[in-house]
């Protein structure tokens, strides 16, 4: 009983939006395990999107994925990094979060097509994986071997990681583009180049999803927790020795 009462606890703890996503991307994969639907109706393909209107695989392809450790991998970095991002960059501006994962989706479906890459989940993760980074890029993180190196090289990290388990690049690497992209039109472009900020959430968005609490930043403004000063004791997250994979009792970069 105690610990069915933690794990409900811990997937209450989970910030709404990313136990939203967090949820789809375990009952999807699941659903195809236990035969209830068919994983071919569940990737992107464009011919059965247009002849057959089959318009739910452009959200299935972002949920599903085939039950692997890799899965559990992603399923993890999904749930770390979409928390630290929600709960800081994003935090009390839930209709902004939701318009980023909405433009990172319709980016990584437009590459998927184009690439030809059915399956787009990992993809997702990666993006949200890169901004976060970005955003911390001071924060010291400790691969495996005592390996450490700083915030903004992990998603490259991992690529190379991905590389060598499963000699593939391509999804992973799309999911950093279109991270950077939007880490570029929303806070570098408009903070470092003077520029305009390109991408505006819709205010029909904050009808239904208002803010939780008057933001300490505007959108498109890092808030103080993720100002970028290495001597900063308020950094890195308040923890100097983020863990990926391994390190007294961390593992695959939690807390």
């Amino acid at each position: 009983m105690s610990t069915s009462n933690d794990l409900g606890q811990w997937y209450k703890s989970i910030p709404p939006i990313t136990r939203t996503w967090f949820t789809a991307c375990v009952v999807v994969p699941f659903a195809t395990r236990f035969k209830i639907v068919n994983p071919i109706n569940l990737t992107l393909h464009v011919r059965p999107i247009i002849r057959r209107f089959q318009i739910w695989r452009l959200l299935t392809c972002l949920l599903f994925y085939p039950l692997s450790f890799d899965y559990l991998i992603n399923l993890y970095f999904l749930y770390q990094y979409s928390s630290r991002l929600e709960t800081s960059t994003f935090d009390g501006k839930p209709a902004d979060y939701v318009f980023c994962l909405f433009f990172l989706a319709i980016c990584n479906i437009i590459l998927g097509i184009i690439l030809s890459i059915s399956v787009l989940m990992e993809a997702m993760i990666f993006s949200v994986m890169y901004i976060w980074c970005q955003l911390n890029k001071e924060t010291m993180m400790s691969f495996w071997f005592g390996m450490q190196f700083k915030a903004m090289y992990m998603p490259w990290v991992l690529l190379l990681f991905r590389w060598v388990i499963s000699n593939t690049l391509q999804v992973p690497l799309c999911g950093i583009i279109v991270g950077h992209l939007y880490f570029f039109l929303v806070f570098k472009y408009p903070q470092d180049f003077g520029g305009a900020h390109f991408l505006q959430t819709p205010s029909f968005l904050y009808r239904y999803f208002p803010n939780d609490r008057a933001s300490v930043s505007g959108f498109g403004t890092p808030p103080p927790s993720t100002a970028r000063r290495p001597d900063d004791p308020e950094n890195n997250d308040r923890n100097p020795g983020r863990q990926i994979f391994g390190g007294r009792g961390h593992v695959l970069g939690g807390n």
